[in-house]
């Protein structure tokens, strides 16, 4: 009798703890790192912390106008990261529109056969950023961590992450893995006239106040800076060309569409390569659609 009460506890047990089992979520699974080249980052809490791009963007080195000296530079840094030479973390910053980001994902269509990944990382996940650096580890590919218009507001968590996850903590980057960010402020945090006012000369030398330094001391960890700057007419209307002729639209009247362009850009408000892209797009199907008519 006590044996048959007992396989009955033992029973019960067994059918309750089946039952939780059921409701907790399931366990981190491992990414489908041969599925594809572009990941996002969604979450350590997360069964799926990485989940796959299945159609990241096209676009190519070629593709990026106006902007050589930038695009020379994060590429040499690129090849040497993925020949597994010395590199460093980059910082894209400037004016909007200009090909920051787009460069970053052109890298990926260069180099995605060459081992290459690119990981998306939201402003507020970089918090996280040990539990990526700890799944990243072992494997054999390259990484680079992209985050898109970084800024922060002074006292965020996850700008101290980045700062000690750049240079200064004792998990270090691991050689597989590096960040490339894009960000329309230099030092990346929002900067007040009453900073400067710190200032202090110094038998001749200017003195930063402890608030100008903790500022630059975050953009300053990235090993290479790349500066970009509005562009000229000229340029815009260059881009312009370019992506009309990769649409294939036709550019006969090349006056009457360059007048439109430079109307298209007034309305705007920018002359960035982002709205010769648009223009492109729109001039290209208005014209098409007319001859549909």
């Amino acid at each position: 009798m006590r044996e048959r009460r007992l396989t009955q506890l033992l029973n019960s047990a067994e059918s309750i703890l089946q039952r939780l089992e059921s409701l907790l979520p399931p366990g981190p699974c491992e990414p489908a790192w041969d599925s594809a080249i572009a990941f996002r980052w969604r979450g350590s809490n997360q069964p799926e912390c990485l989940r796959t791009i299945r159609c990241p963007h096209a676009l190519r080195l070629a593709d990026i106008r106006c902007v050589d000296f930038q695009k020379r530079e994060i590429d040499r840094n690129t090849r040497q990261f993925i020949e597994g030479l010395p590199a460093n973390n980059v910082l894209l910053w400037g004016s909007r529109g200009t090909g920051k980001s787009s460069l970053i994902k052109a890298l990926l269509n260069e180099y995605g056969g060459q081992g290459l990944r690119l990981i998306e990382v939201d402003k507020h996940q970089l918090i996280e950023l040990p539990d990526m650096l700890e799944l990243l580890h072992s494997r054999p590919e390259k990484f680079i961590l992209f985050c898109d218009d970084l800024s922060f507001e002074a006292n965020e968590p996850s700008y101290k992450t980045l700062k000690a996850a750049l240079d200064g903590s004792l998990t270090a980057l691991s050689s597989n893995a590096l960040i490339y960010a894009s960000s329309n402020r230099r030092h990346l945090l929002p900067e007040f006239n009453d900073d400067n006012q710190q200032t202090r000369l110094y038998d001749g030398e200017i003195h930063h106040g402890e608030a100008v330094e903790e500022k630059i001391s975050l953009s300053e960890r990235f090993g290479l800076w790349l500066s970009f700057y509005p562009f000229s007419q000229e340029q815009y209307l260059d881009i312009v060309r370019y992506w009309l002729e990769k649409l294939e639209a036709p550019l006969n009247d090349w006056e009457t569409v360059r007048a439109e362009a430079l109307r298209f850009a007034l309305k705007r408000g920018s002359r960035s390569g982002r709205v010769a892209w648009q223009f492109a797009r729109d001039w290209c199907g208005r014209i098409r659609l007319a001859g549909m008519d």
